[in-house]
């Protein structure tokens, strides 16, 4: 008997087992409609500032300025900075028949004298009374004015610490008196220090003659521990060559800048090198930023003039690496790295990459720096006697 099967051509086989399929499921659903692609949100742009000529006014009492080396900004956004007397200053005051202002001095956020203090005391050695002696100022999250200095390159030196009224409280090291990176006591040309608040001690930049971080506590003063760079011992071996590629110098010349973090990150700036080393708080090394490394510095300053003039020699001068500040933000997403007088920028870095992602042109260079809470950036040259704000622009 013959088959009633019906043979099919396998190339229709596939359409039909769709067909039966299609019947027993039913017709499919439309496809929905197709989504826009998310866009993608821009990166927001690293901050623009302005500079500000009307901050500060001019001092009362007939009072002039030295060479302003220090700049620091308390709770209440008031502004302090630190200068220095020197036989140049000697000679400028005499021509515009002014006198020497105290050394310490707190202005408004107008520009308005509040106090100003400072100088030799009972109990404490002031800084030695010669050029970039009142070197640096920091001040903590009580509100405790710290002032770093003696001299460039002097022997010894001392990190003070007093209250916003001017009594003293503590003393580190002493006039005079040096030993080497790896003494406890005794510090080697400080520049500059600074207070974590978590754990309440001082981190030193010592600096001109040591070349090291040494950390003490911030009340009793009690040493803690020290490094050098890279985190290891301290080396006071002889001022290494900048190097413009290739392996990095191996020690700080100088060790002229410490910072620290909200999230306890510490920056040390190896000014000659034009670098910024970033450690954990105790000592252990993270990275390296590199600010300009191969770009030979464009400007010098003449003490004759008190101006800046193009600079046509090879080298980074004194240096693109002078201080850093951190933006206002909880995060502090931006880290402001300000040059010394051979560079007249501050440097914008991201934090995390430690990439430059911005800078300011600025009048002069930029030996200390702070910001306030509303992102203003307060810097002195140190050279020529003039403290500067940059407004921070408002955002787009």
């Amino acid at each position: 008997m013959r088959s009633n099967r019906i043979r099919m051509n396998p190339l229709l086989a596939p359409i039909a087992m769709l067909a039966l399929l299609v019947a027993a499921c039913g017709a499919p659903e439309a496809p929905p409609p197709a989504m826009d692609a998310p866009e993608e949100t821009a990166a927001a742009a690293p901050p623009t500032f302005t500079y500000d000529p009307a901050w500060p006014k001019p001092l009362p009492n007939n009072w002039a300025l030295g060479d302003v080396w220090g700049v620091a900004v308390d709770s209440n956004d008031n502004p302090w900075i630190a200068h220095a007397n020197s036989d140049r200053i000697q000679e400028l005051l005499a021509a515009e028949g002014k006198e020497l202002a105290p050394p310490v001095i707190q202005f408004d956020k107008e520009g308005n004298l509040l106090q100003a203090w400072g100088g030799p005391g009972e109990g404490y050695d002031w800084m030695e009374d010669t050029f970039a002696a009142e070197h640096g100022m920091f001040i903590d999250h009580e509100d405790n004015v710290w002032v770093i200095g003696g001299g460039t390159r002097a022997d010894g030196g001392v990190v003070l610490k007093f209250t916003a009224d001017g009594d003293f409280l503590l003393q580190i090291g002493r006039n005079g008196e040096t030993n080497g990176s790896l003494d406890e006591e005794l510090l080697g040309g400080p520049t500059t220090a600074a207070v974590h608040p978590d754990t309440n001690e001082v981190f030193t930049a010592d600096g001109y003659t040591n070349q090291r971080v040494i950390v003490h506590d911030a009340v009793t003063g009690e040493f803690k521990r020290l490094w050098g760079a890279y985190g290891r011992p301290p080396d006071d071996g002889p001022v290494e060559e900048h190097t413009t590629e290739g392996p990095a110098p191996q020690r700080w010349d100088p060790t002229h800048c410490v910072r620290v973090a909200h999230d306890g990150t510490v920056y040390v700036c190896d000014r000659g090198h034009n670098s910024v080393h970033v450690f954990e708080t105790d000592g252990t090394f993270i990275a390296e930023a590199w600010v300009e490394r191969a770009v030979p510095a464009p400007w010098q300053f003449d003490f004759e003039t008190g101006e800046y003039h193009p600079r046509n020699e090879p080298g980074p001068g004194v240096g693109s690496a002078s201080m850093v500040a951190f933006s206002h933000d909880p995060e502090q997403q931006y880290l402001y790295v300000g040059s010394a007088t051979s560079y007249r920028k501050i440097y914008i870095l991201d934090r995390q990459s430690l990439e430059i992602v911005g800078a300011v042109d600025t009048r002069g260079g930029n030996h200390e720096m702070a910001v306030d809470s509303t992102g203003n950036i307060y810097t002195v040259d140190g050279y020529s006697r003039w403290p500067e704000r940059y407004l921070i622009d408002p955002a787009p």
